[in-house]
């Protein structure tokens, strides 16, 4: 279905018409053209007089709009709280964390081309643990007492390298998917033929969460507290900021669960566009494998199309969500850039960052060494620790997997052909690899086409979000709930669209409203008579519980308009259609009303508060009966 607010990014111009005593129009900001209408007020069961009721006036207006004005995400300043409803008001609705449901797997392990697990070793007195490895038929090769190296080691740092029988799920709705990973890991970051590290048990160390719009870009992180060693995949992890804003037990449970600090900088390795890593580590099927479908390991061992493959491009929309996560790591992402060297073999089919993708990924994947020409004592310091951390994962990958070894899925990543090994691709040259590093690293000049990492907040009803307000109209209202004061009502129409998700509530409205007598010649406004644009701006800067204020041009503010029925702090229901919006205020004999319409989107990240740059402006003049 075609919305209308889609379409129009202007308020209707051009039609008039005469019925009374009432005149109201519209006026394009941009093209001074006006659109006149009239209408006859009628019988008033109560109006105002200005100044002496200017208290009265802010304050019906308070009452009258207060409940349907007000900034999501304010409920609440518990950071995982607030975290919740922020991430709710982008993805819609956040499910369950549940590791071990029919929308999850288990990761498995890999050495010398056969899958591990830890099993009773029934052919020993007492069946003691111990690692059974089998080849791709499911065939008993042999039992061992340790695994001390594996094929495809983890890269992430500070988890156990070799380990086994951590799950992950996916949740998928439309356009908004949720990847909940629930990761067992030791304080020695080794395997050990324990209970913990066999299938049935349903304790792990880590736990996870990432939410990811796959037409804005948009992605969110949280992870489970620090201070808890041990979760258990049998319980149910309720999201963060519960089910709703009206769910307080959830909400409670939720912050005992999660990190209130947001410590971990996930993006760093989540970096490239997408929420998943691209690693042989997670048994994807498109790396680590010959890439023959015909291999039986990738049809016996591997997670299949359970994780989607995604193209990163360099110009792709790719945001943080959560105010919490972004002031934390608000330095590593300011600096943080996408790059792709045109004509370079590596970016034929994605593009890298500056970020791990780039740094640590990359050189894995390629067999290489972090490498820049005259590096800064900063990059210098990095560096070395990049390699630190690399030949640690090189020192638990088995010889099989090495490049000479009898599996030889190192390097992961070739030219061209990306993880199809069974192409039998050359691999990078030291050319190659020395551009690719140079750039991974900041170094690389004009030749990356370095750009940054995450795109800005889009601007209401600009560029990639084409969702505008319309049908524009004021009507006199003679009571507003029964109140014994008339009312002039403002009403229009809008669907926060962007991104395809039904529930989205991160844009309000600010009005502004100023009063003036009417000219004798009933001409209408010039722009310059309607409240300015920084005046209605100013509005952002005030407190997130300021509906009603004045400027120092006395010109009315009314903060934070939700649509029709979205009482404070409760959570938008699903609609594809445009929703009505409506502001009301008293009535005043003999004053022309100016109102500045501005669409504001709350980014949940370092910029905070957007304005459209397409306001829109109505005017209505009310000449009351004797």
């Amino acid at each position: 279905m075609t919305h209308l607010g889609r379409l129009l990014a202007i308020p209707l111009i051009g039609l008039a018409v005469q019925f009374g005593s009432v005149r109201l129009g519209f006026l394009d900001a941009h093209t001074s053209q006006s659109n006149v209408f009239a209408a006859a007020l009628g019988s008033l069961a109560a109006t105002l007089t200005l100044p002496s009721d200017a208290g009265l006036f802010d304050d019906l207006v308070l009452k009258w709009n207060g409940d349907f004005s007000w900034a999501p995400a304010t409920a609440d300043s518990d950071p995982v709280t607030r975290f919740g409803d922020e991430a709710r008001s982008v993805f819609g609705p956040i499910p369950d964390g549940a590791c071990a449901g029919p929308q999850s797997r288990p990761l498995g392990l890999e050495v010398d081309g056969n899958s591990v697990e830890v099993e009773p070793n029934v052919a020993k007195p007492g069946s003691p643990l111990e690692f059974a490895h089998r080849d791709a038929r499911g065939q008993l090769v042999k039992w061992t007492s340790v695994v001390a190296k594996c094929d495809k080691p983890s890269l992430a740092g500070g988890v156990t390298f070799c380990g086994l029988n951590s799950r992950i799920a996916r949740v998928k709705r439309d356009h908004v998917e949720w990847l909940f990973l629930c990761r067992k890991s030791s304080n020695d970051l080794e395997v050990h033929a324990q209970p913990y590290w066999t299938q049935a048990d349903p304790r792990f160390s880590r736990y996870s969460a990432i939410g990811y719009n796959d037409i804005t870009g948009e992605i969110a992180f949280i992870d489970g507290r620090k201070d808890r060693d041990v979760f258990d995949w049998s319980e149910r992890f309720p999201p963060p900021g519960g089910k709703s804003y009206q769910d307080e037990m959830g909400r409670r449970e939720a912050e005992e669960l999660y990190d209130k600090t947001f410590e971990v900088n996930c993006v760093s390795c989540h970096d490239n566009k997408k929420p998943a890593i691209i690693d042989p580590h997670m048994q994807q099927a498109r790396v680590g494998f010959s890439g023959d479908r015909h291999d039986a390991r990738t049809t016996a061992f591997s997670l299949g199309s359970f994780l989607p493959g995604r193209v990163a491009k360099a110009d792709a929309p790719f945001r943080v969500v959560g105010s919490g996560y972004a002031v934390a790591h608000r330095g590593a992402m300011r600096n943080a850039n996408a790059f792709a060297i045109k004509g370079h073999p590596c970016f034929a089919c994605h593009s890298l960052t500056t970020l791990e993708s780039g740094r640590r990924f990359a050189a894995d994947a390629t067999g290489m060494s972090p490498k820049v020409r005259d590096p800064t004592i900063g990059q210098t310091v990095a560096i070395a620790q990049e390699k630190a951390a690399l030949q640690m994962v090189q020192d638990h990958r088995t010889k099989w997997a090495s490049e000479f070894g009898e599996g030889g899925i190192m390097p992961w990543m070739l030219p061209n052909h990306g993880g199809r090994l069974s192409e039998g691709s050359r691999q990078l040259s030291a050319s190659e690899w020395e551009q690719l590093s140079a750039c991974a690293w900041g170094s690389g000049g004009d030749i990356c086409g370095f750009r940054p990492l995450f795109t800005s907040c889009p601007i209401p009803g600009e560029s990639v979000d084409t969702f505008v307000p319309f049908d524009f109209s004021v009507a006199p209202k003679p009571t507003v709930n029964g109140n014994e004061h008339s009312a002039i009502r403002l009403t229009w129409r809008y669907l926060n669209g962007y991104g395809a998700v039904p529930e989205r509530d991160n844009v309000r409205f600010d009005v502004a409203v100023k009063l003036e007598d009417i000219p004798s010649s009933r001409v209408s406004p010039d722009l310059s008579d309607y409240p300015g644009l920084d005046e209605t701006k100013s509005a952002i800067a005030l407190g997130p519980g300021v509906i009603v204020s004045r400027t120092a041009g006395n010109v009315l503010l009314i903060r934070n308009a939700s649509f029709e029925g979205h009482r404070r702090w409760t959570d938008a229901p699903a609609t594809r259609e445009t929703r009505r919006y409506s502001i009301a205020v008293p009535t005043v004999c003999g004053k022309r009303y100016l109102f500045r319409i501005l669409p504001k989107r709350f980014c949940f990240e370092n910029s905070g508060v957007v304005s459209g740059k397409r306001d829109y402006l109505a005017f209505y003049d009310t000449v009351c009966a004797d």
